[in-house]
C-alpha cells in the first residue's frame, strides 16, 4: 500500500464518505501555486434529517449541519498534519468559508471545483455538488497539497438533464435553471446573494444560510435512498 492509498484509507477511516483527487495546479490563484492538488473530502448528510426539510431549515438540520462542518474541519486538520509529517507541504480550506476580500461569500478555494476535478460530481442547478452515490446531500472539505496525486478524471458536464424541481422548489427563486459546464461562473446559476438574504427569514433557528429545500428535493439524493431501502 502506498503513501496515496494509505492517506486515502486514513481519510475514511477519520469519517469520510468519498475521498477525491485532483491536478488544480491550472487554475489555483498564484499565492496557493505551491500547493496545486486537490483532496477532496465528503460527508453524507443523514438521510432521516434531511427529510425533515419541507418549506424551511429545521433546528436539527441547522445543528447537523455544523457538526458535520467541524467533523470536516477536524478530518483536514488530520490530513495537513499527516501531509506535514511526510515532508509535504498541505493547507486546509475550512467546510465553510466566506473571505470580504474574494468577493461575496467566497472561500479561499471553491470545494466544488476540486471535487468535480476529482471526478466526485457535477454542478446542479441548485448550485450543489451532486453525487452519484448520495446526489446533493453532501458538505464538502478540500486540502491543497504538494504531494503528487493520482487523480480522478474530471466531470465537465451536468448530468441534470431537463429537470428543474429545485429551480421550482426554491422559495428565494435564487435558481436560474441553467445546466452546468466546467468554467461556467457561479452567478449564471444561483444568485447567492437572494439565497442568503432569503435565509435571514431563519435567524431564530440558527445563523440563517442553511435552508436544505433545493438539497431534499433532488431526485439523485431520493433515487440513492430507495435503492438503499
Amino acid at each position: 500500500m502506498d503513501k496515496q492509498e494509505i492517506l486515502e484509507k486514513k481519510i475514511k477511516e477519520w469519517g469520510a464518505s468519498l475521498v477525491g483527487f485532483s491536478n488544480l495546479e491550472e487554475i489555483v490563484p498564484e499565492n496557493l501555486s505551491d500547493i496545486p492538488y486537490g483532496i477532496s473530502i465528503v460527508i453524507k448528510l443523514s438521510d432521516r434529517i434531511v427529510d425533515e426539510i419541507t418549506d424551511k431549515p429545521t433546528h436539527t438540520y441547522y445543528h447537523h449541519y455544523r457538526a458535520v462542518n467541524n467533523l470536516i474541519d477536524l478530518i483536514t486538520l488530520r490530513t495537513v498534519l499527516l501531509l506535514e509529517e511526510w515532508g509535504y507541504k498541505a493547507l486546509a480550506v475550512p467546510a465553510s468559508q466566506s473571505i470580504a476580500d474574494l468577493g461575496e461569500y467566497r472561500g479561499l478555494f471553491p470545494h466544488k471545483t476540486a471535487a468535480t476535478r476529482a471526478g466526485l460530481g457535477w454542478i446542479g442547478k441548485n448550485g450543489l455538488l451532486v453525487t452519484e452515490e448520495y446526489g446533493p446531500r453532501v458538505r464538502l472539505g478540500t486540502v491543497l497539497t504538494n504531494m503528487p496525486l493520482r487523480t480522478g478524471t474530471p466531470i465537465t458536464q451536468s448530468r441534470c438533464g431537463s429537470c428543474r424541481i429545485c429551480v421550482d422548489a426554491c422559495p428565494a427563486m435564487a435558481l436560474y435553471g441553467t445546466l452546468w459546464k466546467e468554467g461556467i461562473p457561479r452567478e449564471e446559476i444561483v444568485d447567492a446573494k437572494a439565497c442568503s438574504e432569503y435565509m435571514k427569514n431563519f435567524k431564530h433557528i440558527g445563523r440563517g444560510h442553511v435552508c436544505g429545500i433545493c438539497m431534499e428535493v433532488c431526485p439523485y439524493g431520493k433515487r440513492k435512498k430507495s435503492v438503499d431501502r
